[in-house]
């Protein structure tokens, strides 16, 4: 396959398979939430507040999430929508081998000895992907517009 053919697959993957569910913030429009095409892909916004989440709840073992569906609040504590843009922020950086394992195994970054990626993020489910559909996903993320957007997690542990 192309580089072309590669990222066109991807484009179609990451729209069937719900990347924008989560990784994309949204706005309220005249027909509910939308997208909001310049922070397409680049996860919970980072000059955004982290939200409470109600405790009752969580430890009765709903998980609930917030707003725009890049965070959410659970049994497993709180996640946040990773960046997946092409912008050092995001996967810029990463190699495509990261990209696999991180979705293969549920490595966060896609680096060994880290911690495993967090709920929502149906990892177990797309880990069943061929090769090249992984390999088109990220050429397709790689070709994206780069969002500078450090994830809410690691802006709140510096």
């Amino acid at each position: 396959m192309s580089n072309e053919e590669l990222v066109k697959r991807g484009e179609y993957l990451v729209s069937i398979i719900g990347c924008d569910d989560c990784h994309s913030p949204k706005r309220t429009g005249p027909h509910g939430l939308e997208l909001i095409p310049e922070l397409r892909l680049s996860g919970y916004p980072s000059d955004r507040p982290i939200q409470n989440a109600d405790s009752n709840v969580v430890k009765q073992g709903w998980a609930m999430f917030g707003g725009d569906f890049t965070s959410a609040a659970g049994p497993w504590g709180m996640s946040f929508a990773a960046n997946i843009t092409s912008d050092a922020t995001g996967i810029g950086n990463w190699k495509e081998e990261q990209f696999i394992k991180a979705i293969r195994e549920g490595k966060y970054k896609g680096l060994d000895g880290t911690r495993p990626l967090l709920e929502p993020m149906p990892w177990f489910v797309y880990m069943n992907m061929t090769d090249d559909d992984l390999k088109s996903i990220f050429a397709y993320l790689k070709t994206t517009k780069p969002v500078k957007n450090i994830d809410a997690l690691s802006k709140n542990l510096c």
